[in-house]
């Protein structure tokens, strides 16, 4: 979807339409989580903060999130989807893969299939979407970002690798902005630069992504398109207004955020053994501290008491401005779902 969050606050406030918006807390705290058209004109981004998103656009507008609303929006879309294939793989509210080679229409044509779907998207939601059309994930992915807003992008077998050897690295989907610098020192700018080196020097600088970078510039990716793909973690972190100094006024919060990890793990019915605390500190340095326990977890005062301690680890390198906790190591097979009510029963007895 084009500037998903955004595009949804415009749709339902005709007053905000053709004006810069910003999704997100405003300028002391927040950070932008989805800026629409107008505001990245003005160099304004998601993950930025509000203070400089505000620097970049004087006239920017703030909107608060409003999730439940863009889950909404989102099943309408899926719906869509869901007319086609049922090979439905969600990256997000607003991004998912299809995979159509035998589809509900036995359109032979992914382009065509794009495009109509595209459209059908509009007629429902009065919503935009582009599309990214090829052989792999990784391609079509790419391709998405090509002609956006409101288009689409298709890259056949026989010009990807072309394609790929004249794609600057940063496009590459994977390639972050660590990565990149790491590769512009050894003299990788693009595809042809990254194709030209050998396996063993990409495993020598990259380590295991070595070989994943080797394969994706020729063009070689055989990750499938997964329905319902199973979660690998579970979190839920807040930033604050104001730093915290305190370890007091910390364990206030991580109730308040043991409480909401607690409704989303039992909203997926799903537990975990390792629990993990994030903190983030007023010099943007980020720390986490992990326990894993002998058992399956998701009750809130388990999670607290858990979190405690790891507060109490080690102490504070200065004032924070997020804390999260987060549960990993999750069950993710019926026998061990089992095992987890077992655990929590004798818990709270």
């Amino acid at each position: 979807m084009d500037a998903f969050y955004a595009s949804v606050e415009q749709l339902d406030n005709p007053a905000l339409k053709g004006k810069p918006v910003a999704v997100g807390g405003r300028e002391e705290r927040g950070v932008v989580l989805a800026a629409s058209y107008e505001a990245r004109k003005f160099g304004v981004r998601s993950a930025m903060s509000g203070i400089i998103a505000r620097k970049n656009c004087l006239q920017l507008i703030f909107v608060p999130p409003r999730f439940d609303r863009y889950k909404e929006v989102s099943k309408l879309i899926r719906s869509v989807f869901f007319e086609y294939t049922d090979l439905v793989e969600p990256l997000s509210l607003d991004e998912a893969y299809l995979d159509v080679t035998q589809n509900k229409k036995g359109n032979p044509s992914a382009s065509l299939i794009a495009k109509e779907i595209r459209e059908k998207i509009f007629n429902k939601t009065g919503l935009r979407a582009s599309a990214g059309i090829s052989y792999n994930k990784f391609i079509a992915k790419i391709a998405s970002d090509i002609n956006k807003p409101n288009g689409q992008k298709t890259i056949p077998p026989e010009e990807a690798l072309v394609f790929l050897e004249q794609l600057p690295i940063n496009k590459f989907y994977g390639v972050g902005k660590v990565t990149t610098t790491k590769m512009y020192n050894i003299g990788i700018f693009t595809g042809k630069n990254l194709k030209e080196k050998s396996e063993e020097f990409l495993l020598e600088h990259f380590k295991k992504s070595g070989t994943y970078y080797y394969q994706i510039v020729r063009g070689v990716h055989n990750g499938k398109v997964i329905p319902n793909r199973i979660p690998k973690s579970i979190a839920a972190e807040h930033t604050f207004r104001n730093n915290l100094t305190s370890e007091v006024f910390m364990l206030e919060k991580l109730a308040k955020i043991a409480d909401e990890l607690e409704q989303r793990l039992v909203q997926s019915k799903l537990a975990g053994k390792t629990v993990t605390l994030k903190i983030k500190y007023s010099d943007f340095t980020q720390q986490t501290r992990s326990r894993t326990l002998p058992f399956f977890v998701k009750d809130k005062s388990v999670l607290l008491e858990t979190v405690k301690e790891l507060l109490y680890q080690d102490r504070m390198k200065n004032s924070v401005r997020l804390l999260g906790i987060s549960v990993t190591n999750l069950n993710v097979n019926s026998k061990k779902k089992e095992a987890v009510l077992d655990i929590q029963l004798k818990l709270e007895f």
